[in-house]
């Protein structure tokens, strides 16, 4: 089949690189044409760094307007700074261009919609950059809640803590009100309600780790409420154990699940911990370990799946509903809304 013409537009954002890297990887499904510099037109905050990075040497470098107007192009990753996601996007989906945007969808969630609505209207492939999609520990989790493999579910925990960055990453935090848990808890989020639906209520906690400065908001918490459960939610940037200490736990009525680390890229399987105390969707009563194909990257299934949409293989596992819900979750947990 003929290869999808791709171009990455923005280098600034996070995930950047390891977005390249996939499309890199994947040059049995992907054509890539080049890349998109934003710095001379994105001036929201964004995490410094030494740009660009070696992975875009011997790519193309274009404007703008040549990527947006690009003959035969298929599709765009769209990897700005955050608060530059939307706009770009919106730009590319007025020229009917497929493509996967990364996270968070910006401080305006009407905005969001407005774009969400504009490809539901036109039938055209988007993808959100929800890192855990494509993790099949996850995805298990998910069908495990859905399908009451431990019963009523009563209690998630879960967190994105992390040790990594440096003074600059505290203080591109600090650029966003709601900080760490708006840049990450996203993540956590998609997954939550695509396995629990919308929560009853949302309450954000935000505050700075020892050390910092309050408007550098890097320790938080939100807590998502359901009828008969209680979520909560945690990302600081100051965790010793790093993202390798990063866990995951469902408490149901008759078990448990967890998991630690919840990714890992060494070739190396996750394993989860599920413990029944009866008999269960064929899982014997008792302690049992799982374990879960490694994974080379975060993004190859997505991605993969994003050529399948374009080709008319298959249509997105997730909603353009799922994604709105997500966000107006997202944004209430890190402080800018009040839940209603």
């Amino acid at each position: 089949m003929e290869k999808i013409n791709i171009i990455q537009i923005g280098i600034c954002h996070e995930h950047a690189p390891g977005k390249f890297a996939s499309l890199i990887k994947r040059s049995d499904i992907f054509n890539i044409i080049g890349f998109v510099d934003e710095r001379d037109f994105c001036k929201t905050p964004y995490y410094p760094r030494a740009l660009p990075q070696k992975i875009y040497d011997g790519y193309k470098a274009m404007s703008l307007e040549e990527a947006l107007n690009y003959p035969g192009l298929d599709a765009v990753t769209v990897e700005v700074p955050n608060n530059d996601l939307v706009p770009i996007a919106l730009q590319c989906a007025e020229r009917g261009i497929a493509m996967h945007m990364d996270k968070p969808a910006g401080e305006d969630l009407n905005l969001y919609k407005k774009l969400l609505d504009k490809c539901s209207e036109q039938k055209l492939p988007f993808q959100m950059g929800y890192m855990f999609r494509g993790n099949p520990a996850f995805n298990f989790c998910i069908r495990a809640i859905r399908e009451k493999l431990i019963g009523e579910v009563f209690e998630i925990t879960a967190d994105m803590n992390h040790c990594y960055g440096n003074e600059f990453y505290n203080e591109y935090l600090g650029k966003f009100s709601g900080g760490i848990m708006f840049n990450l808890g996203c993540h956590l989020i998609d997954f939550v309600t695509a396995a629990m639906g919308r929560p009853d209520n949302v309450t954000a906690f935000l505050k700075s780790a020892p050390g910092f400065p309050e408007h550098i908001r890097n320790n938080c918490l939100a807590v998502l409420e359901y009828p008969n459960a209680i979520v909560t939610l945690r990302a600081c940037s100051k965790d010793a154990a790093n993202t390798g200490g990063r866990c995951i736990r469902l408490a149901g009525s008759y078990g448990v699940i967890k998991f630690s680390p919840v990714e890992r890229f060494d070739g190396e399987a996750v394993e989860i911990e599920l413990i029944l105390n009866r008999d269960s969707a064929g899982y014997p009563k008792g302690n049992h370990t799982l374990r879960f194909p490694p994974q080379s990257d975060r993004y190859e299934v997505q991605l993969a799946e994003l050529a399948g949409m374009i080709r008319g293989e298959c249509k997105s596992a997730w909603s353009f509903e799922h994604d709105y819900l997500v966000h107006e979750v997202t944004l209430a947990a890190a402080g800018y809304t009040e839940w209603k």
